[in-house]
C-alpha cells in the first residue's frame, strides 16, 4: 500500500506526533509498503528518510493556522501528483478538515487523534473553544477513525457517538547489555543514578515549572541532580521562566533536547524517570522509561495509567508540588524503591507497545477499510 501522512513538525524535532509517524513509516518500509510524509517545516522540499519520501512544507507560524494550511496543501499535491495513494492518514484534528475533499477524489482516508488538544494549556481560552469546535467538526466527517490511547477511544465513543480503533504509539526496545556513551553524564557533571530525568517538550501542560518548585523544595537532595531534557522554540518566554524558577540550584540542569547517544545514555542511568503531566496522549517518553527499567514518578492521569499499574509507579497529582516533592524525596531516601515493578514494566512494555507489533495492528486495519 502507499500511504500519505499528514501532520506533524520536521521530523528531526521528534515529538509525538513525529516520533509516531517516522517510526511506523520506518516499519512500513521494512513490511513492503510505501509511505510518503508530509510535514510542517521552515521550508519547502523534499528528502528521504529511512526509505520513505519526506516531504517539508513551509507555513504559518501560527499554531491554530499552521496545521489546517498544512492539511489542505498537502491534501492538493496529493490529489494532484500522488493519484496512487492508498489512504491519507491526516494526523489530529485540524489538518482532516480537508479529508472530504480527498473522498470526492475516491482516496480512502484516516484521522488520527493523538490527545485531546482543546486541553493543552498553551492555547488561550478562544483557541481552546476553536479547537473543541474542530474536533467535533472532524469527528463528524471523517468515518475511520484511529486514537493512540483508550482513554481517547472512549472519550469519542461517549461525547460523539464514534467508534474508533485504538492503535498507540510504540518503543524501539533498547539493547540493555551494551554499554553506554558516557560523554554527555561526563559533559553535565552527572553520576550513574544519582538525579531524576524529565523528558519533553517544554510546554505547560507537562509541567515542568511545578516539577523545578518542588525540586527546590527538597531540602537535602544527597548528590541527586535534575535532568530537564527538551526545548520549545515556539514560546521562549516560557523556557526563560523556567531558568528563572531554577536560578540559584546548581542541581537543576537544562540539556535541551536530547537524541540518539546521549538520550540512550541518559536514560541507562537515571535514578528515575518523573513525567508530572496533567494532560497525556500516550507518552512515548514513559514508554522509553518503562523499557529502560526505570522507576517511575507519574500523575494519575488516565493516559499514565493506561500502561502504569497500580502499584508500578510513584503517583501524585497533577500540579501538586508538595506530593512531588514528596515523592522525589522518598526516592532520595530508599535505594531499590520500585525495583519489582520495573521488570513488570519492562514485560508490559515489550509485550505490547513495540514498533512490528503496532505497525501489523495498523496495516490490519487499513485492510478493513
Amino acid at each position: 500500500m502507499k500511504i500519505a501522512f499528514i501532520g506533524g513538525r520536521d521530523l528531526k524535532s521528534l515529538g509525538g506526533i513525529e516520533n509516531y509517524m517516522l517510526n511506523l513509516a520506518t516499519q512500513l518500509v521494512k513490511m513492503g509498503h510505501t509511505p510518503i510524509v508530509f510535514c510542517e517545516s521552515d521550508h519547502n522540499g523534499s528528502e528521504v528518510v529511512n526509505g520513505f519520501k519526506v516531504i517539508h512544507q513551509k507555513g504559518f507560524k501560527s499554531n491554530l493556522i499552521c496545521k489546517p494550511w498544512l492539511g489542505l496543501k498537502a491534501t492538493l499535491k496529493i490529489i494532484l501528483h500522488h493519484r496512487d495513494t492508498d489512504v491519507i492518514h491526516y494526523n489530529a484534528w485540524p489538518p482532516s478538515l480537508w479529508s472530504p475533499i480527498a473522498r470526492l477524489f475516491g482516496f480512502k482516508c484516516v484521522m488520527q487523534g493523538h490527545g485531546l488538544e482543546w486541553k493543552r494549556s498553551k492555547y488561550s481560552h478562544v483557541q481552546q473553544k476553536i479547537l473543541k469546535f474542530m474536533e467535533w467538526l472532524t469527528a463528524n466527517i471523517n468515518k475511520n477513525l484511529i486514537m493512540c490511547s483508550e482513554e481517547q477511544t472512549r472519550y469519542f465513543k461517549t461525547h460523539y457517538g464514534k467508534q474508533a480503533v485504538t492503535i498507540p504509539t510504540a518503543i524501539n526496545p533498547p539493547n540493555l547489555d551494551s554499554s553506554a556513551n558516557n560523554d554527555v553524564l561526563l559533559k553535565y557533571g552527572l553520576k550513574e543514578k544519582k538525579y531524576f530525568l524529565f523528558l519533553a517538550r517544554l510546554v505547560k501542560d507537562k509541567n515542568p515549572d511545578c516539577l523545578i518548585k518542588a525540586f527546590n523544595m527538597v531540602k537535602d537532595t544527597k548528590g541527586f541532580k535534575l535532568i530537564i531534557a527538551g526545548k520549545n522554540d515556539a514560546n521562549p518566554e516560557y523556557v526563560k521562566s523556567l531558568h528563572k524558577l531554577a536560578d540559584g540550584n546548581r542541581n537543576i540542569i537544562f540539556t535541551g533536547v536530547v537524541y540518539g547517544d546521549d538520550k540512550d545514555t541518559l536514560l541507562r542511568n537515571a535514578a528515575c524517570f518523573i513525567i508530572p503531566s496533567t494532560i497525556e496522549g500516550l507518552s512515548i517518553s514513559l514508554l522509553e522509561a518503562m523499557s529502560y527499567k526505570l522507576p517511575i514518578i507519574a500523575s494519575d492521569i488516565p493516559a499514565n495509567k493506561e500502561v502504569l499499574a497500580k502499584d508500578n509507579a510513584l503517583w501524585v497529582e497533577p500540579e501538586n508540588e508538595k506530593l512531588l516533592s514528596d515523592a522525589i524525596i522518598k526516592v532520595i531516601n530508599t535505594p531499590g524503591i520500585l525495583s519489582n515493578a520495573v521488570t513488570d514494566n519492562y514485560n508490559f512494555v515489550i509485550r505490547n507497545y513495540t514498533w512490528p507489533q503496532i505497525a501489523n495492528k495498523y496495516v490490519n486495519y487499513l485492510q478493513t477499510i
